[in-house]
């Protein structure tokens, strides 16, 4: 049985049509995901099903009794409340119900045994029982670890103790606690760190509901979604499969879309070029024919708005030394809490290194260390930075904007790029600030503009060393796309946090985990982190790996052999006496890596992974490329002794 039917629904903004001929159907266990443009309406037609809009043309239809929640990024209005509170507030039919039971207990306990309270209270208990017992409660606030609230104390802080990250998070919660037959989602990624989004994935597949979702998370969409609809220019086109399926019937669409127009650019040019010649003459009488052939043609046009697509790559940095910096037994603290003990950590370069670990792990307090904006504590560690290395840092809420005395997009671009006000609004028009956005005021900007602004800025710096921290913040799906891009074909080196799990897939050739005031490495990217994550929360008590200290040959041996499986440390190449042959190999390792990304870049393509002899191909493949650098680095460490 539906959940929800919409039919040819409408909606303006200001007069204006915003919406138009919206149409689905969903049942539950059925997760449609919304596609389109900022602007496009998405947000909308969510407070439309939730019945906070108004619904202007066509028709809603919810099945009897349907319950639904929304979750999108205002934050709660009553502030006073504890987080107990609010999260059960979700569930007000069921607060309901448990305080008519307690109020028909108290009248049974003064001796009211009439059949009409005895009916009432079965009636109550039934309906408690429906909806999952009396341990709902424990339920509702279960989900507040899943979503990252790990101290129980924190349920009877204020609301308004918490962060707004945190109340984000506490807004997820309060949707999933009252067991919603139809969940609406805006942004439900925002503020959650890696683990907590593997346990929303899991959630809300399993989840007895529909769902109606908006994400920029590409992982995320692929896991959960089932459907897609797609707003594009007012109107809404369903697509019954996953965001992976959606995505290539798209490209598909847009392929036959160009070529259609092609084709009727060529018929346009064929019959103006027969009006021309015979406008006049024997022929006159077929030319105005196809004159009027012309202007009866409906002109196949692309949506305006597809036009405006962000692309850029980054400026070529120059070479840099081998090893970009080195961390050796280092200390980090966060007022008194400890972030890290006699931690180890290091850049090669042209590696690209993807840091991760839990909200609160410690992940921008140490790339702000590594990038000389904080200081190690005193005499706990050191850091070293290799020749020539010049960094480009980007941080979490663009905060290297300002404040300063730039006022306006252009300004800020050209005190930070020095670029003269031509070539200034060039660059900005390529990151979406043409003609007169290039003169909106700082101080006016959105979380999108202002991350855009900055990535402007970074192209330009000609750094060889690239730190982001949650880069693709703010950005929309196409931004993200051309940020991957962009990264992947980088040739410096690159240290990068993000809870985007598709960018870190895409970019990362090693994993650094900020685990139990520790960091530890994994070779061999995201996907290769996962499966070492896997196998040793499958054996429960095993440690995580941890390289043993730098000068022990034993340890560079043991590495070298776990190199070839991919999940541990490897240390930079020490110093040897044969610089000519040292030189040779690293010319040799540098290839055999990129061949070794090639591979990879190549194996990202679902095809490669179609049957069980495209499955071993790939595998093979891979395996040797891994196996190639491996022994390259062997043979580097034979040579320096």
């Amino acid at each position: 049985m539906a959940v929800v039917i919409a039919s040819d629904l409408g909606k303006d903004i200001a007069g204006e049509p915003l919406l138009r001929g919206i149409s689905f159907k969903l049942e539950r266990r059925d997760r449609m995901t919304l596609s389109g443009r900022n602007g496009a309406g998405k947000t909308t037609l969510l407070r439309m099903l939730a019945g906070e809009a108004s619904v202007e043309a066509g028709e809603l239809v919810l099945a009897k009794g349907a319950k639904v929640a929304l979750h999108d990024q205002r934050p709660p209005r009553e502030r006073s409340l504890s987080l107990r509170d609010y999260i059960l507030s979700g569930a007000p039919e069921l607060v309901a119900i448990e305080r008519e039971l307690a109020e028909l207990e108290q009248a049974m306990a003064r001796g009211a045994h009439d059949e009409a309270t005895l009916d009432r209270y079965a009636v109550a208990q039934a309906r408690l029982e429906h909806a999952g017992g009396y341990d709902w409660r424990q339920r509702a606030l279960a989900t507040l670890h899943g979503l990252g609230f790990a101290d129980d104390a924190d349920l009877d802080r204020p609301l308004q103790s918490f962060s707004g990250g945190e109340l984000t998070r506490a807004s997820l919660g309060r949707a999933l606690a009252g067991s919603p037959d139809l969940l609406l989602l805006d942004e439900p990624t925002n503020h959650l760190d890696i683990s907590s989004l593997e346990w929303l994935e899991a959630h809300l597949v399993a989840l007895d509901a529909a769902i109606v979702l908006v994400a920029h998370d590409r992982w995320f969409l692929e896991a959960v979604g089932t459907s897609v609809l797609e707003l594009e220019a007012g109107r809404g086109k369903f697509f019954a499969g996953s965001w992976h399926q959606w995505r290539r019937e798209r490209a598909a669409r847009e392929l036959a879309l160009g070529r259609a127009i092609e084709r009727q650019e060529a018929e346009i040019a064929r019959l103006e070029r027969f009006v021309t010649r015979f406008r006049a003459g024997t022929r006159a009488r077929q030319a105005q024919s196809r004159v009027k052939q012309l202007a009866r043609m409906d002109r196949i046009e692309v949506d305006a708005a597809d036009g405006a697509a962000l692309q850029f790559a980054f400026k070529p940095p120059e070479r840099s030394g081998r090893v970009v910096f080195e961390l050796e037994h280092a200390s980090l603290r966060a007022g008194d809490k400890e972030l890290l003990d006699d931690a180890e950590m290091w850049l090669e370069r042209g590696e690209h290194v993807s840091l991760v670990g839990a909200n609160g792990a410690g992940k921008t307090t140490l790339i702000e260390t590594l990038a000389g904006r904080r200081e190690l504590v005193a005499g706990a560690g050191k850091l070293r930075t290799g020749h020539n290395v010049t960094i480009g840092y980007l941080s979490q809420h663009a905060d290297e904007l300002g404040p300063g005395t730039a006022r306006t997009v252009l300004e800020a671009a050209q005190h930070a790029t020095r670029l003269t006000p031509g070539k200034a609004r060039a660059l900005l028009g390529r990151f979406l600030f043409s003609g007169e956005d290039a003169e909106k005021p700082l101080d006016g900007l959105s979380g999108g503009e202002r991350r855009r602004l900055s990535l402007a800025i970074l192209v330009t710096s000609g750094a060889n060393l690239l730190i982001l921290d949650e880069p693709t913040n703010h950005l929309d799906l196409e931004s993200r796309e051309a940020l991957e891009a962009a990264l992947r074909e980088f040739t410096g080196s690159l240290l990068l946090v993000s809870h985007d799990r598709a960018l870190l897939d895409a970019v990362g050739s090693r994993t650094v985990a900020l685990e139990d005031r520790a960091l530890h490495s994994y070779v061999g990217g995201w996907p290769e982190y996962l499966r070492v994550r896997a196998e040793r929360e499958g054996r429960p008590g095993a440690p995580a790996t941890k390289r043993d200290k730098r000068g022990e040959a034993a340890a560079k041996r043991g590495e070298a052999a776990a190199n070839r499986n991919g999940n541990t440390k490897r240390t930079p190449p020490a110093k040897t006496p044969n610089p000519a042959r040292e030189r040779a190999l690293e010319q040799e390792i540098e290839a055999a890596e990129a061949a070794l990304a090639a591979v990879q870049d190549e194996l990202s393509d679902p095809a490669a992974w179609a049957s069980p002899s495209a499955t071993a191909r790939s595998t093979a493949r891979h395996e040797a490329a891994k196996r190639a650098v491996a022994e390259l680095y062997d043979r580097l460490e034979a040579v320096g002794g």
